[in-house]
């Protein structure tokens, strides 16, 4: 057919005010004058086309002898594309699946905007329910992963034992350095490495108390010798400590791979470094300003307070609890910068002729961040009736930032306390008397209900994907 005489069928249809359409058997006639209502829709534009190359741009198939117009799309669906264009409101039961809905509708070429009141906050918000339970379940998918593979790297790391000489004294040495809990040697170690640990952080504290300190000749502090023999001793169990871990380590190349080995590590590093620079300070009077290095040094001891992450739970939920809620935690820091930016300027603006204090922007922040988390300081205070009612408002937003995603984390903490809780039962249940009897405890189904579950959400993602993302990530690939 030519494009004359089907311009003229066309116009011919048009004189008669209905053209047909078929949607995957579905068969309706539709007058023109409804169509060209919505003339960006699909159907609109049919109405504007004057060639068969046109026609077949926007259906699949075109009956010339029938002028009859074929789509193949769902024809459940269609019955809600005609109602929209009878009422020019789209209504959404809710048996339908708001993605394939939401699919249809864009091919027809009509706008999410037209859904109606009474159904808009309903589709809206499960259409977004997979992204919030994805949101909050990504850290419990990640967590039971991580659980899971904890326990095979601890039984695949005691397994290794059984190939090395005296492996099962070596193993039970193992297992008692590095799971607190595990046996009544494991308890001893435990409670010992604990008063050692809070002893040395106490002798640090009391050493700086003019009363403990002991004056020289020469006008200079010094530690006080009580105080020195109990760090030594401190220092003598942690390296005692930590060389006896990676004397019974299963893999010496992957023992500094693990935090807490790490933390045991800095703990005692600062002070064989002091050690070493007080000495070459010593020998070359030059290098004198080399012991504000070792005064520094000094002062990180106050970090071997995280080795006690070792033996307590909560310090590793803890641990686990911030690693899995960085989401939240982004949130609220840039909640709280967004805060104090806006409120800093705000009360610069204000205060900034009648309040040194407010002087400058930079100030300001210092007054924002003490405000907004509720610190309050004193400080520095507004001094205007603007400048208090800007304070007001300050703090008030400031409870309001911190709060909202302080009971997600919280939750989050609990979860991960009672898998941390789980996790060290499956380890204790595992015997190791004469060599490798049983697995560790582990709830597989649970675990391939999640990685099942992981992989459909990654495959609704890729079904969610736009012709123009799909064709990106092509050419990306």
């Amino acid at each position: 057919m030519t494009g004359q005489s089907l311009k003229a069928l066309t116009e011919a249809n048009f004189e008669d005010n209905e053209i047909s359409i078929n949607v995957g058997g579905f068969k309706k006639k539709m007058r023109s004058n409804t169509l060209l209502r919505f003339p960006e829709t699909r159907l609109g534009k049919l109405l504007s086309c004057h060639s068969k190359e046109s026609i077949l741009e926007l259906c699949d198939d075109y009956d010339d002898t029938k002028n009859e117009f074929y789509f193949d799309r769902n024809p459940e669906l269609f019955p809600y594309v005609l109602h929209f264009y009878n009422t020019g409101k789209l209504h959404v039961m809710g048996e339908l699946c708001v993605f394939s809905f939401s699919q249809e509708i864009e091919y027809w070429g009509i706008n999410e905007f037209f859904i109606d009141s009474c159904c808009s906050y309903s589709y809206h918000g499960r259409k977004m329910e997979p992204d919030q339970e994805k949101w909050e379940e990504q850290s419990d998918q990640e967590s039971t992963t991580s659980s899971f593979d904890e326990i095979l790297a601890f039984y695949n790391d005691a397994s290794k034992f059984d190939k090395q000489p005296f492996g099962n004294i070596r193993r039970q040495l193992w297992l008692a350095l590095d799971n607190p809990g595990y046996s009544v040697l494991s308890r001893i170690f435990s409670v010992l490495s604990i008063v050692v640990v809070l002893g040395s952080i106490v002798t640090m504290c009391l050493n700086s108390l003019s009363d403990f300190q002991i004056i020289d000749s020469s006008g200079t502090p010094e530690e006080d010798p009580r105080f020195e023999i109990v760090e030594h001793f401190g220092i003598a169990w942690f390296t005692f400590e930590l060389v006896a871990r990676f004397a019974v380590a299963p893999d010496f190349l992957k023992f500094f791979q693990h935090a807490l080995n790490l933390i045991d590590l800095m703990s005692i590093l600062p002070f064989y470094i002091t050690l070493i620079v007080n000495l070459v300070v010593e020998s070359s009077p030059t290098l004198a300003n080399l012991g504000r290095v070792a005064q520094v040094l000094r002062l990180m001891r106050i970090f071997r307070i995280l080795k006690l992450a070792r033996h307590s739970t909560g310090l590793r939920s803890l641990g686990a609890t911030l690693k899995y809620s960085y989401r939240e935690v982004g949130l609220l820091l840039l909640y709280l910068s967004v805060g104090i930016s806006i409120f800093s300027v705000v009360a610069y603006t204000i205060e900034k002729e009648e309040n040194e204090g407010l002087a400058t922007i930079p100030a300001c922040w210092w007054w924002a961040t003490v405000s907004m988390t509720t610190v309050g300081y004193g400080d520095v205070v507004p001094g205007s009736t603007a400048g208090k009612l800007t304070a007001s408002a300050c703090i008030l937003a400031g409870i309001l930032v911190v709060v909202l995603p302080i009971t997600l984390i919280f939750n989050k903490f609990s979860h991960f306390y009672r898998r941390q809780k789980q996790l060290e039962s499956a380890m204790r249940s595992c015997d190791f008397g004469d060599g490798m009897k049983e697995v560790p405890s582990v709830n597989l189904r649970d675990y391939y209900a999640y990685k099942v579950k992981s992989l459909m959400a990654s495959l609704t993602n890729m079904s969610r994907s736009t012709p123009s993302e799909l064709s990106l990530n092509d050419s990306l690939h």
